[in-house]
């Protein structure tokens, strides 16, 4: 590593105001674990602590200060900890003006602090869900290694919010499930990794979903699409038909944008109608 691409001790210090680099780390975290789990006795908050070089309980403390900024978080009746700093505020806006460049950029910073720890440096290994990166040009090593990083954070983003679990179904085996977007990765380059553009569903629901076999309605219940509800298919009338208007289990942050479930749904009625 040259030393341009070390992260200086100012930024990682233990004293005195967080820095936005320790900030942009705490909050990619936040992102990304169950509410219930941001606590100081959680290994991965021991583990993030250290290499920041701030104590558990000031990071488990700053990860609630983030959920006191979390409308889906205050609206459950929740405060979170009040006290967040205006460089949390930034950080938090910087994030949802652009997930995914602050996704990319607190991965890579997570790496560098590791290799200047002396620690294993990890590759995001790749995942089951359907999320491709098509529009870079030459598949380099570099550009393979982005694209993991923007699907496991969404991935998991997604997942932590649903608990785990299918919204329609409950299932929660972890190779069944995939965080589904609303609006295609392709269709809103701006919302690819922005959480509330995605859905926890079992594999089959995905399939749906992706397909506009059915939509959800403003109040989270399930649309079924007119194609879907003139099959014949067994199966799919076991399967579909009895969650017709159930309505869907709300993630603990990141609840579904309106306007992105208004998008999907007006696709389902134009595919049905030309169909």
């Amino acid at each position: 590593m040259t030393d341009a691409h070390k992260i200086s001790a100012q930024a990682v210090s233990s004293k005195g105001n967080w820095t936005r680099e320790q900030l942009k780390l705490a909050f990619n975290f936040y992102c990304q674990t169950p509410f219930g789990k941001l606590h100081s006795k959680n290994p991965q908050i021991i583990e993030l602590a250290k290499l920041i070089g701030r104590t558990p309980s000031a990071l488990a403390m700053k990860l609630v200060n983030f959920a006191s900024l979390d409308p889906s978080i205050t609206s459950s009746g929740r405060k979170g900890l009040s006290g967040a700093s205006a460089l949390d505020h930034e950080i938090w806006d910087e994030f949802h003006a652009n997930w995914e460049r602050l996704a990319v950029e607190s991965e890579q910073l997570r790496q560098r602090l590791l290799q200047q720890h002396g620690l294993k440096r990890a590759t995001p290994a790749e995942t089951s869900d359907n999320f491709v990166l098509t529009d870079f040009s030459g598949e380099t090593r570099q550009a393979i290694v982005q694209q993991r990083i923007k699907q496991n954070f969404f991935r998991r983003a997604v997942l932590s919010s649903y608990r785990g679990r299918c919204c329609i179904s409950g299932v929660s085996e972890a190779r069944l499930l995939v965080a589904s977007h609303i609006v295609p990765w392709s269709a809103d380059k701006a919302n690819r990794l922005n959480p509330s553009n995605g859905v926890c569903l079992s594999a089959i629901h995905d399939k749906a979903f992706d397909s506009h076999l059915f939509a959800l309605s403003n109040d989270w219940r399930i649309v079924l699409s007119a194609s879907l509800k003139a099959s014949k298919d067994t199966f799919v009338r076991e399967v579909f038909w009895s969650v017709e208007d159930k309505q869907i289990e709300l993630p603990e942050r990141f609840v579904p944008d309106l306007a992105l479930i208004d998008r999907h749904r007006a696709t389902m009625l134009a595919v049905n109608a030309t169909s």
